[in-house]
């Protein structure tokens, strides 16, 4: 596939590798613990640029997401990006969690404003908080530059370790959230202004919503990556928890579809070919990379890679301090 930029055609799918990232998130119990590391050992063997690690409501997991971020710099050779919410925090508590993950040696950062608590339904900012994800971006470089002014030592890591932070976008706006398509490009734009290097999409399902996106961010301003976010499509009940929680709907013929078989295994084949198919719509339309959203299971994962060409031939897994490897080869000129 190609697309013309007004001067010239060029094919759009990156020469290299697209980036590879998984979303986990942290553990609930010890056996779940134990079936994760079997996980993390799977979706380590491709090589992955990054794992991302989520952070709970309110902080909800800020001790478990901590101790997973810590267990993958110190076990693994996987680059991990800390999700980090705002959300019924004040400012000086979040700077505070800010330090203890840039102690922990964690350079990159994913800013999220956050969902309220299950009784909290309104979002409402802390009197002493943060109101947007721009300013949580903002934050984190106030408490780097500050950490590296306070030493000589702090600066040189602060030079050889750079920070990153990335940023969500969403393609569908943010139903949970009750903002337009509009609202939510120039909240982008305002992270982007912010200091953010890269932004992951939200789930979607048609490959238009996210190629829309991109184009619509591009007329507005934005130039940083953007990265797709996917979720293999195999269990059906799982796409219908995450349209609860997203407010993205799910195409009623994909449902149709996975719902046509009583076989476990060819409802995993049917999810996976639509799954691939979407990844590759995406890939040739100028997507820098794949970001999988796992629920903390590698099978329909590395299936969807596999599917797209991804899950073999990886590069060599990225240095923890040159920060997340995510390709501006396709964005430097695609005006999709």
């Amino acid at each position: 596939m190609t697309i013309a930029d007004g001067c010239t055609t060029t094919t759009t799918r990156a020469t290299t590798r697209p980036t590879v990232s998984f979303e986990l998130f942290p553990p609930r119990t010890p056996q779940s613990t134990d079936q994760l590391w079997t996980t993390i050992e799977a979706l380590a063997a491709v090589r992955p640029d990054f794992i991302s690690v989520t952070y709970g409501a309110s902080g909800s997991t800020r001790q478990t997401t901590r101790e997973l971020v810590h267990r993958l710099l110190e076990r693994t050779p996987v680059l991990p990006i800390a999700h980090l919410t705002c959300v019924g925090a004040s400012r000086s508590d979040v700077a505070t969690v800010v330090n203890e993950f840039l102690d922990e040696g964690v350079r990159n950062f994913l800013a999220l404003r956050g969902d309220p608590p299950q009784d909290q339904p309104d979002w409402t900012p802390h009197p002493d908080g943060l109101s947007r994800a721009s300013e949580l971006v903002e934050l984190i470089r106030e408490v780097e530059t500050a950490r590296c002014g306070s030493s000589a030592s702090e600066a040189l890591r602060g030079a050889a370790r750079k920070l990153s932070v990335a940023v969500a976008a969403f393609p569908h706006g943010n139903p949970k959230a009750g903002s337009s398509r509009a609202q939510d490009l120039r909240a982008l734009l305002a992270k982007q202004e912010a200091g953010a290097d890269f932004a992951i999409t939200q789930v979607f399902f048609d490959p238009a919503d996210y190629l829309d996106l991109v184009r619509d961010a591009r007329a507005v301003g934005v130039t940083i990556p953007i990265v797709a976010g996917v979720i293999p499509t195999t269990d059906p009940g799982r796409l219908l928890r995450v349209e609860a929680l997203t407010g993205v709907q799910v195409p009623s013929a994909l449902l149709a579809r996975l719902a046509s078989t009583d076989s476990p295994v060819e409802r995993h084949r049917i999810g996976i070919r639509a799954s691939v198919d979407l990844a590759n719509a995406v890939l040739d339309g100028g997507a820098p990379g794949l970001h999988v959203y796992t629920f903390n299971k590698h099978e329909a994962a590395l299936d969807l890679l596999e599917g797209a060409h991804l899950g073999g031939g990886a590069p060599t897994a990225p240095d923890q301090a040159s920060g997340p490897r995510v390709s501006t080869d396709t964005m430097d000129y695609v005006t999709i």
